[in-house]
């Protein structure tokens, strides 16, 4: 397959033993008589044989992988042990195209290696693998074993074991469990030829032709046909990647709620998008669910609706700008103050010091008057080149559109780059010293990182303080299939500086103003029930609003199958008192067409 595909298979880092077995050496051979493949694959994560050389090592091949350059073959013996922990099957790295066919029968003479997908940073589990293969075919058109049913019924409940404190928390080394904790279960059908039956999208197709599906149907589902992530304990454990062995062109393009109907099945490979993956041979008949972009409800006369929409690297060469501007018009009925996030400079990526996106907003400006919009106004401040983070070249930041015949926006000169916006009191109501303004701009907190965007709205003749957000990102944590249980998060650490900086500025409001109306939101590219909502909350000076929903409701981004929040609206206590309405509007994240990753959050109250 191309495309990101063989780039991904293309950065698979040979460890030649991980860690725990880095020290075994070459030995004899073992010959056929005394191993199978589930002796090479063994009760562990880790194969036994490890660095050592195997000679006859018999199987039926079960599935070819012909692109990329993990190019190879599947085989499994068909004659299983007793041993639900040790896995029949096993790939065969050969570089080149394969000269097998599946039912072919086979023995194959290699070395046992164990690779990690994404390099041994990663912290990625590894694939046991014979390398430098010699094969002999003996014969052809044998009978495939038969599929390992992987159902709700087979995979456990639990996710998994704790790693081993003295290995660092990795669970390379503990025996598979494969009865109590999913992760073991699927271990110990690495490489083996499984099936999965009428199993449901949870992450639509995305663009390298690939999709996730669940087999546990009601596992933390929602309304529209995805398993929500509700917290660090609820991975999902029914959740599986599908890719396919066959062309791109017959790969199904779903939506969450479609239904691959019948069998999709084929061997169980694993890689570092990801983690355990079924690579199809066969794949399910796609059943439309009929799932549809939601249209939130229009404020009232009296009411103002703050919304935040991440619009994913927009730049004035993008295509997306029309549909961008029905969303915001249609779907979001055209918010009076709306947060964006991932707006780019004029000229994009290109990195020729060029920092303005005056083009970039006025795009989208005019594409929404021609949607039958509001001739929206705007604010921003432009960052310093190459500061913020992003793709470089693209200075992305955040911007204030406001509809000028519903909301004013109070200027005050002295906001810029790199200065930090205060907080005074005037007639014992707060102001800020600059709007727009950035918070804390000087902070370590937000080294290569956007600086929150600060500004005054007055809406009915009362003012609102607006604080547009977009976090560092998850950027390093390691995966929920991590050989590290649980796995580490390490990119919160500058969140929780970024939220406590945040927190911080807004108590300098409320300390002027005890009953301001106070918004923070954007992309905190965190959960709801993380430590940075906890930090950003912190002495019940903001709460965030998603958490009136109930919790099958509480998504807005969908990501390796699990329906989860990223983006946030938090209010201070003088709105959270009063009668509020709060809509995650899901037009993106759950379809293969989308023109952004996130779904945009729009708030409604009475200032």
């Amino acid at each position: 397959m191309p495309s990101r595909r063989t780039a991904r298979i293309g950065a698979l880092t040979v460890a030649a033993v991980c860690s725990t077995v880095s020290a075994v050496v070459l030995t004899t051979p073992a010959h056929a008589d005394t191993i199978h493949i589930h002796d090479i694959q063994g009760t562990t994560r880790l194969s036994p044989y490890a660095g050592q050389a195997v000679t006859d090592v018999a199987g039926i091949v079960t599935g070819v992988r012909t692109y990329g350059s993990s190019r190879g073959f599947w085989i499994q013996d068909p004659n299983a042990d007793d041993n639900p922990a040790t896995s029949e099957g096993v790939f065969v790295f050969t570089s080149s195209v394969p000269k097998v066919a599946v039912g072919d029968s086979v023995t194959v003479s290699g070395t046992i290696s164990e690779y990690v997908p994404g390099g041994a940073a990663s912290g990625n589990q590894s694939i046991t693998e014979i390398t430098k293969p010699v094969v002999t075919v003996l014969s052809g058109g044998n009978t495939v074993p038969a599929a390992t049913v992987v159902s709700a019924k087979s995979v456990p409940a639990l996710y998994s074991a704790d790693g081993d404190t003295a290995s660092g928390g990795s669970v390379n080394g503990l025996t598979l469990k494969p009865k109590k904790y999913a992760l073991d279960y699927y271990e110990s059908l690495e490489g083996m030829n499984i099936r999965v039956s009428d199993a449901r999208v949870v992450t639509a197709t995305d663009p390298y032709a690939e999709l996730w599906v669940t087999v546990k149907p009601h596992e933390n589902d929602n309304r529209r046909g995805g398993s929500v992530y509700g917290s660090y304990t609820s991975q999902n454990t029914g959740r599986l990647l599908i890719q396919s062995l066959g062309a791109t062109a017959d790969f199904p393009t779903a939506n969450v709620g479609d239904e691959l109907t019948g069998t999709t099945a084929g061997p169980l490979d694993y890689n570092s998008f990801g983690g355990y993956t079924l690579v199809a041979n066969q794949i399910g008949t796609l059943e439309p669910g009929g799932l549809e972009r939601e249209t939130t409800q229009k404020q009232s006369r009296s009411e103002l609706a703050v919304a935040t929409y991440n619009v994913e690297n927009l730049d004035p060469g993008d295509a997306s700008f029309a549909a961008h501007a029905s969303a915001i018009v249609n779907n979001l009925r055209s918010p009076d103050i709306l947060s964006l996030e991932e707006i780019q400079d004029n000229n994009g990526a290109t990195n020729d010091g060029t920092v303005a996106a005056n083009q970039t907003v006025q795009k989208l400006i005019d594409a929404i008057v021609a949607a039958g919009g509001p001739a929206y106004d705007w604010r921003s401040i432009d960052p310093e080149n190459n500061k913020d983070g992003g793709e470089p070249g693209g200075n992305i930041r955040q911007v204030f559109l406001f509809n000028p015949e519903r909301v004013s926006f109070t200027d005050r000169a002295g906001g810029d780059a790199t200065t930090a916006v205060g907080v005074t009191k005037a007639n014992g109501k707060a102001a800020l010293t600059a709007s727009p303004g950035r918070v804390d701009p000087a902070n370590t907190a937000w080294t290569t990182s956007r600086k929150p965007l600060a500004g005054e709205f007055v809406f009915r003749g009362k003012t609102v303080f607006v604080i547009a957000n977009h976090f560092a990102s998850k950027g390093g944590d390691q995966g929920l299939t991590a050989q590290y249980q649980p796995p580490a998060r390490s990119s919160e650490t500058q969140r929780h500086l970024q939220a406590t900086a945040v927190n911080t500025f807004v108590k300098e409001i409320l300390a002027a103003q005890k009953n301001a109306d106070v918004i923070t939101l954007g992309d905190i590219n965190d959960f709801e029930f993380s430590d940075t909502a906890k930090l950003l909350e912190d002495d019940g000076v903001l709460w965030s609003a998603i958490k009136s929903l109930p919790k099958s409701e509480r998504y807005t981004y969908d990501y390796q199958g699990n329906s989860q929040v990223l983006d946030q609206i938090l209010i201070s206590p003088s709105i959270r008192k009063d009668d509020f309405t709060y809509d995650s509007v899901h037009i993106n994240s759950e379809f293969n067409d989308q023109i952004s990753d996130h779904d945009p959050q729009v708030l409604r109250f009475e200032p």
